[in-house]
């Protein structure tokens, strides 16, 4: 069965004639009528994306004291985020669409790369949402204890994914301001905490640290967990108003707002209370809040790490479903994941990314966080091969938003979160590396197996021109 033009599939009305388009000219097809994001919804979900909160960061106090803690969520930022932040503006800019790092890697590197991007980039944005739902019950078991495990607990997953799976579905715009409303509510509690902790503040506990006693492989998997995705958003490029401007101011906030989210928190909860490095796990901090302000605002606390989750889930959900529509729209999946609601969701990619979240989330916390981690490593390696790439061979190209660098200082500038990547992968688990390596190596099959259900005509494909034809970005 021939592949489908997208102009044809998505304006029944076209001649069919070629279109031809410069870069940066034009988003994904069909989007015009759907409501497009602007800066402050779009901000809150890159925090989404990438934060959510500081619930999560208490494990870096427990593998390292506070210094290295407080260094790590300060300086790693500029290390890592910032670079992948810039490209992101970058990349996302000049190719305004749905699917984002998959198209970039495509342009660059082939659509076979393309492809394998986007199922390591998909694969790892599914394993981190399995790990939502169940944190969200985590913080309320202590009020229920029926929710500590059996078919109460995973009855109560099974609903919260579907109940957060209808609010993706009814439209990215929901999703926005959802997020906006439980960014305020889960950084309120914290400032409000900074204000009481003031008179019992104590600088000497900030300067803790014993070099010798480190838990490396826990402290760089917890920095890196909580400060990477900042190239999720570009997989809904195309949703976004007027993103040559729009992308760009909106990371450049959300980066603000990620590391005083960090940063503040644990500024207060080391400086306050006396160190125990055992205490610091996954819910320390409305601990902290019952010591600085009572049973209310710990409660405070719990309901804003539980609602935090549910922000991160819908993030991630939206990028993940996205990122399908993008690839079936270049002709990398079947036609039917680019396939819209009426409220302008990907349906198919929805319940596509629902049912791996359900499937994943018997993996513990610890697995969740290695696992992903692991996998986004190598599509980071190839987003980074891929900026440099589209550099060297297309330096004219349109970029709306350009890093005020050469393509010597581009390369520079990948060169410290590149460290940090081998460092992550170096400390990864036999386990995690068995488990990620058979993930990968299933991608590398997948995708000539799709290539054959194309020849075949079990699947109805859209077709677009080579990816790499910069001149014919659609046919």
């Amino acid at each position: 069965m021939p592949r489908q033009n997208p102009a044809e599939m998505v304006d029944p009305s076209s001649d069919g004639a070629a279109e031809y388009v410069e870069l940066g000219e034009r988003s994904s097809p069909k989007l015009d009528k759907y409501q497009k994001v602007s800066v402050i919804p779009l901000v809150f979900l890159i925090f989404y994306e990438v934060s959510g909160g500081p619930f999560g960061i208490e494990d870096s106090v427990q593998a390292a004291g506070p210094l290295l803690a407080l260094i790590g969520f300060l300086l790693v930022p500029f290390a890592w985020s910032v670079p992948e932040a810039l490209i992101t503006a970058e990349l996302g800019t000049m190719f305004p669409e749905n699917g984002g790092y998959v198209v970039w890697v495509s342009s660059a590197l082939g659509p076979y790369w393309g492809f394998q991007q986007g199922w390591m980039k998909w694969l790892s944005g599914v394993i981190d949402n399995a790990l939502y739902p169940v944190l969200f019950l985590d913080y309320l078991k202590s009020a229920i204890p029926e929710l500590e495990g059996g078919l109460p607990r995973t009855t109560a997953v099974l609903a919260l994914t579907v109940v957060l799976t209808y609010m993706s579905y009814r439209g990215l715009n929901i999703v926005g301001w959802v997020a906006i409303f439980l960014g305020v509510f889960s950084l309120l509690p914290f400032i409000f905490m900074g204000f009481v902790a003031v008179p019992r503040l104590d600088a000497s506990r900030w300067l803790v640290m014993d070099i010798s006693d480190v838990n490396w492989s826990l402290y760089l998997n917890t920095l890196f967990w909580n400060l990477n995705y900042w190239d999720s958003i570009s997989t809904l490029a195309g949703e976004v108003e007027n993103p040559s401007k729009t992308l760009p101011k909106s990371l450049f906030y959300a980066l603000l707002l990620v590391i005083f989210g960090y940063f503040f928190p644990l500024l207060v909860g080391t400086g306050v209370v006396p160190l125990n490095r055992e205490l610091w796990t996954d819910g320390y901090f409305s601990d902290i809040g019952q010591m600085l302000g009572g049973v209310w605002l710990r409660t405070w606390i719990q309901a804003a790490a539980a609602l935090s989750n549910m922000g991160m889930f819908l993030a991630e959900m939206s990028s993940d479903s996205f990122q399908l529509e993008g690839m079936a729209i270049r002709g990398m999946l079947p036609e039917l994941f680019a396939k819209r609601s009426p409220y302008g969701t990907p349906l198919v990619g929805i319940l596509f990314s629902a049912s791996g979240v359900i499937l994943l989330s018997w993996m513990s916390f610890q697995e969740i966080v290695a696992a992903e981690n692991f996998l986004y490593c190598f599509g980071m390696i190839m987003e980074f091969i891929a900026f440099v790439k589209l550099r060297i061979d297309h330096p004219a190209e349109s970029r709306p938003y350009k890093i005020p660098l050469g393509t010597v200082g581009s390369i520079i500038m990948c060169i410290p979160p590149t460290v940090l990547i081998l460092v992550v992968l170096a400390f990864a688990s036999f386990k995690v590396m068995v488990i990620s390596m058979v993930a990968i190596m299933i991608g590398l099959v997948l995708e000539p197996c799709l290539r054959y259900s194309e020849r075949k005509g079990w699947f109805k494909y859209s077709i677009i021109a080579d990816n790499h034809d910069y001149h014919s970005a659609y046919q």
